[in-house]
């Protein structure tokens, strides 16, 4: 098998996972739509009612389905008349759209050269929605792309937090900085990245405390970390990605709310889309907060934390 027949394989078998782990989001809002337009010819102001609810109630977001209602409710006034079949190419082309205007620049690409070395990348997000696990995920991919990383233990407020990383370092085969349980946080993140500077690291992922999103404590120490480690690599963290559990819906939203109050967010994780209806909540969390969304987790395994590609995301959707 050549390289192309691998890549291609990959590929498939890659899109094969999405579909799988979009199967009940996609039941979900597909059997809703299919059932509001079942026996009509037109769309009329009862099917857009309809509509409006199953995409609320689809965790899609109530300004995301305002969105959609709105350009669906141009094309019938411009047209007069919609069909309902139409009515199904025309959400999925406005959910393309919003995707594709929240889209990052480029797709992320382990192998591709680096814009930073070390590139430091700071995880945030609350306790239990995967962002140890993301971590290592992340970390098995880079290497696997031939690049050399550090991880940094900064979630020094939780006592099973440090043994967690330490369990992906070994796992992945990559080093980590750490120091014992109450330590400051911020003086692990500085002394990861002069690590991270004496060893020549590629690149250095840095977990953060994960308390509830609702105590202010959190979000100034999140801040305070963030301007130390700019004192040791001007310009750090160079990326701050949130972990979001896409199976707690509109809570996910709640939580985007504060962590992008406190910290400048760059990118998003969604993690956990596979067990869950809620899918629905990479449209609305993208659409709202203008955030691209970078990574997926539709899986266990470790080659399970995908590289969000909106085009594969859509076709998944509607497969």
């Amino acid at each position: 098998m050549g390289i192309l027949d691998k890549f291609r394989s990959s590929s498939t078998e890659s899109q094969e996972t999405l579909e799988a782990g979009l199967e009940k989001t996609r039941t979900s809002l597909f059997g809703k739509i299919n059932r509001l337009v079942r026996g009509k010819d037109e769309v009329d102001e009862s099917v857009l009612d309809d509509l409006e609810e199953a995409l609320v109630t689809s965790d899609v977001g109530v300004q995301t389905t305002v969105d959609i209602i709105g350009k669906v409710e141009e094309r019938v006034a411009r047209d007069r008349y919609v069909s309902t079949k139409e009515l199904q190419q025309l959400i999925r082309d406005e959910i393309a759209s919003l995707l594709l205007d929240n889209a990052p620049e480029h797709t992320a690409d382990f192998h591709a050269e680096l814009p930073n070395r070390p590139h430091v990348v700071m995880v945030v997000g609350v306790n239990g929605v995967g962002k140890t696990t993301s971590i290592g995920k992340i970390a098995w991919r880079y290497k696997q792309a031939g690049k050399s990383v550090l991880l940094g233990a900064a979630d020094t407020f939780r006592a099973a937090a440090t043994e967690q990383l330490d369990i992906w370092a070994d796992r992945v085969g990559v080093p980590i900085i750490k120091q014992g349980h109450g330590a400051d946080p911020a003086a692990v993140a500085f002394d990861t990245l002069a690590a991270a500077k004496t060893r020549d690291s590629d690149v250095v992922l840095i977990d953060t405390a994960g308390r509830l999103h609702t105590k202010g404590g959190l979000m100034d120490e999140l801040s305070k970390v963030k301007r130390v480690m700019d004192r040791q690599i001007p310009g750090a963290p160079h990326e701050v990605l949130l972990v979001l559990d896409g199976s707690t819906g509109q809570n996910a939203i709640r939580q985007a709310e504060e962590f992008t109050k406190s910290v400048d967010v760059t990118g998003l994780i969604l993690t956990k889309l596979d067990g869950t209806a809620k899918g629905g909540i990479v449209i609305g969390i993208s659409n709202e907060f203008r955030i691209p969304v970078k990574y997926i987790g539709v899986g266990e395994g470790i080659e399970d934390l995908q590289v969000f590609d909106r085009a594969r995301f859509v076709s998944a959707l509607f497969a």
